[in-house]
């Protein structure tokens, strides 16, 4: 399913090819080290492991990868209520709806309104400071080469520190991996698949 949104509405559409295209694995299922990594989840989360994660395991590179991707993306400076709008504006423009349910249900969860939940997937912010962080972000998503000097001046004069800029190239890096991921393994919202 894909979604796209203004700051006043969402549409959605159907992909054709609905079935994952790799198993999502459990503990009993992993071999090796994504079988260390997934059963370290597992310790943790108990059966709350997602399908992503899960099917990541199929790749202990990739798995690992995105875990430890995602543990140095906590440590972000960025305010979650900020991270979660920008992963919207990534997830949207990846068009993974796996990705934009987690991070709209993750955007609630931090405090955000419908309203900035919306404003995020199109890609702005109702602030001046937030709308520019979220289209630098998008910038950097899509068309890296063309950020400039100025920009990032801009953005400085706005209050966005060196290292939040340099966290947001992070934050858009787990994005596209997750986004990509989730999309080439043809993985939906958890209530939609059956494993």
């Amino acid at each position: 399913m894909t979604s796209t949104a203004t700051a006043n509405s969402t549409t959605t559409t159907e992909h054709h090819d609905a079935s994952p295209r790799f198993i999502a694995h459990t503990p009993t299922s992993a071999t090796g080290r994504a079988y260390d990594a997934l059963t370290r989840l597992w310790d943790r989360h108990g059966d709350n492991v997602g399908v992503m994660a899960r099917t990541m395991a199929g790749s202990p590179s990739v798995l690992e990868g995105y875990l430890d991707l995602s543990r140095a993306m906590k440590r972000s400076t960025l305010p979650r209520t900020l991270a979660e709008q920008i992963s919207l504006s990534i997830q949207q423009r990846l068009d993974c709806a796996m990705c934009i349910a987690a991070h709209t249900a993750a955007a609630r969860a931090a405090g955000l309104s419908e309203e900035s939940i919306a404003f995020a997937r199109a890609g702005t912010a109702g602030d001046p400071a937030s709308a520019a962080l979220i289209a630098y972000a998008t910038q950097v998503h899509q068309a890296p080469a063309t950020v400039t000097s100025q920009q990032i001046d801009e953005l400085r004069r706005l209050g966005h520190t060196d290292r939040q800029l340099l966290d947001v190239v992070g934050l858009v890096a787990l994005n596209h991996l997750t986004g990509a991921f989730s999309l080439a393994a043809g993985l939906h919202p958890e209530k939609e698949n059956p494993s």
